[in-house]
């Protein structure tokens, strides 16, 4: 596939870069869905055209992910950080335990949410180490309820490269690393996704579940927050997230088209290990995680000299490049680098941090 020109290459982690030619057709569908005469922003999200729409997404997301008809695919708002609270809430017991692996920010905020309703045991944890490590020497109790992971870390730059054998079902947070590669559907019980790094923009969260998972903490629950009830409305309990899963149906077609979880891998590994080689080879940035932990998504550096943090941003603004300030957390530079990115956008941060080290070298 030719990639399309970019005036800005954009290393934002979130909300990302989307494919172009999905801005362009979501650009259409502003003014007029389907040759409707209306825009996607003000059709009925019960009538025939949208109703296409949700159910072409969920088919994407089955085929893409190999989700059969034992698990529920939801489009829900309110971000993946409502999941958070709304993990335990239907699959806790009150009283029960919850396996946690804390990797992050999101992975402490999820614990935190889960002391409300059950009794989160942290399993591991790499905060001592300000996360620059994926844990991973640790006994899953059999009695927990599940295993919550997260799958990548964009604040840390790391990323599970593998997932554990668990005896309980794993949920598992994929937001800044969703159909970014191929995984096994059968280790998971529920995987949630803010859609806004891959798969999507910022408005509606991906969430799978296990049907037999369904009401298993048998709490009376408000409806909005209760999977049984999404689940047996496909979704349409409420109004939807609809301009967002509409933009989402037409990322995951951009996805199968490209190759499906497997083409993307290819293409990720090779972005990944251009910038990560150049990390490596250029004495003026280290890179700030364990090398076997490295994300593929989220690319965090640091310079060796740390006056050369403010220069080294200039020059890449210069060229272009935005968004590759490091969070506050780690400082340095971030360079998010998502399935829609370009691997000729990866090239010119490497040109510019070649350039850089013949200048200050």
């Amino acid at each position: 596939m030719v990639e399309t020109t970019i005036k800005k290459h954009n290393f934002s982690a979130g909300p990302a870069i989307l494919p172009q030619t999905v801005l362009e057709e979501a650009s259409h569908a502003c003014l007029d869905f389907n040759g409707s005469g209306l825009s996607i922003l003000e059709v009925s999200h019960r009538g025939k055209d949208f109703d296409a729409v949700a159910l072409e997404a969920e088919a994407l997301v089955r085929e893409i992910g190999g989700f059969d008809d034992r698990f529920a695919v939801l489009f829900l708002g309110g971000g993946a950080s409502t999941q958070f609270a709304m993990v335990p809430m239907n699959l806790l017991k009150d009283g029960e335990k919850a396996a946690y692996v804390d990797t992050g920010v999101w992975a402490n905020k999820a614990i935190k949410e889960a002391k409300l309703f059950g009794n989160p045991e942290v399993l591991a944890s790499s905060k001592d180490a300000n996360y620059s490590f994926i844990p991973k020497d640790y006994d899953i109790p059999s009695n927990a309820a599940y295993l919550h992971l997260t799958s990548n870390n964009t604040i840390y730059g790391t990323q599970l490269q593998q997932f554990p054998t668990s005896p309980v079902p794993i949920v598992c947070d994929m937001s800044s690393d969703m159909f970014s590669r191929p995984f096994d559907a059968e280790q998971f019980g529920l995987i949630y996704a803010g859609a806004q790094k891959n798969i999507g923009p910022a408005g509606v969260t991906v969430v799978i579940v296990r049907k037999d998972l369904l009401g298993r903490s048998g709490r009376k629950l408000p409806s909005m927050f209760d999977y049984r009830i999404h689940a047996d409305n496909g979704s349409m309990y409420n109004t939807p997230p609809v301009f967002p899963l509409y933009v989402t149906m037409l990322t995951l077609r951009w996805l199968k088209a490209n190759g499906g979880l497997t083409g993307i891998q290819q293409k990720n590994e090779a972005k990944a290990a251009i910038l990560y080689d150049e990390i490596d080879a250029n004495p003026l940035f280290k890179g700030t995680v364990a090398v076997e932990d490295r994300s593929r998504m989220n690319v965090c550096f640091l310079p060796t000299n740390p006056e050369h943090e403010e220069p080294f941003m200039k020059a890449a603004k210069a060229a272009g490049i935005d968004g590759i300030k490091g969070h506050r957390s780690v400082g340095g530079f971030r360079a998010s680098i998502y399935n829609a990115m370009p691997q000729s956008s990866v090239q010119v941060l490497v040109d510019v941090m070649r350039e850089f080290a013949k200048l200050n070298g």
